[in-house]
């Protein structure tokens, strides 16, 4: 009787603990699939939507345009400020993004790429080289559309990379009547930006106390004296002469 009593207390436990792994793997598996969507959820770009603003540019730069200004932050620690400034009827005519870098990838490809797609993601992609312009953060490169019409081609794209610290302007703008107008708008745009807050970001500040040295005036229309500079006053100047 005391062997057949004992046998029954180890099958009853042995059967308990057989019920307790059971259960314990039903949860597990409960939980396995928001684990492994969390694991397998990309890091994009999210809007922080109460974040306070960190740049800012002078209302005078487009008068009569509307600006808007949002915030992206990545996960891995990026930040995107973008500025967007539209016309009658809502028309973009302008934009301004001003990139941190954080540790995620920066998967912007070549610069006429990235801003043929973020001016019209799905209209043609090539651009060509439309010469460089003068602003306090050093010389800008310009693009426009490859062919097409004069209405087309007379947006400009610009594109500015500062190794230390990690920090990109691009962005594209449509005003201005002819091409030097526009490219002494995006000038303008530029030289009027200026650095609200920095955070923590010493290098950033000191980046921007740098750059007020060199700022240069715009005119009373909000477009700055075009420089004599053959390189920095030409339409996608050409070197003469034979190397």
């Amino acid at each position: 009787m005391d062997e057949v009593c004992g046998t029954l207390a180890r099958l009853c436990a042995y059967l308990m603990t057989l019920a307790l792994m059971a259960i314990g793997g039903i949860a597990l598996w409960q939980h396995l699939p928001e684990v492994t969507a969390t694991e397998a959820s990309p890091k994009t770009w999210s809007q922080a939507g109460r974040t306070a603003p960190a740049f800012a540019v002078s209302q005078f730069v487009f008068p009569g345009k509307t600006e808007t200004y949002e915030i992206f932050r990545h996960p891995e620690g990026g930040r995107k400020d973008v500025f967007h400034w539209s016309g009658a009827g809502g028309t973009p005519v302008a934009e301004l993004e001003i990139y941190r870098a954080g540790e995620e990838i920066d998967q912007v490809g070549s610069a006429a790429g990235y801003l043929a797609a973020r001016m019209d993601p799905a209209g043609a992609r090539e651009l060509e080289a439309a010469g460089i312009i003068d602003s306090k953060f050093g010389a800008v490169t310009l693009f426009r559309r490859l062919g097409g019409t004069e209405a087309a081609r007379a947006c400009l794209r610009f594109f500015k990379h500062v190794d230390e610290p990690k920090f990109r302007l691009s962005g594209w703008s449509c005003l201005g009547e002819d091409v030097p107008a526009r490219r002494a708008a995006i000038s303008c745009m530029l030289n009027r930006l200026v650095l609200l807050t920095a955070g923590s970001d010493a290098k950033l500040a000191e980046l921007f106390a740098r750059a007020e040295v060199r700022r240069s005036d715009c005119g009373t229309s909000g477009a700055p004296v075009l420089s004599a500079d053959w390189v920095m006053g030409a339409d996608n100047p050409r070197l003469r002469g034979a190397l």
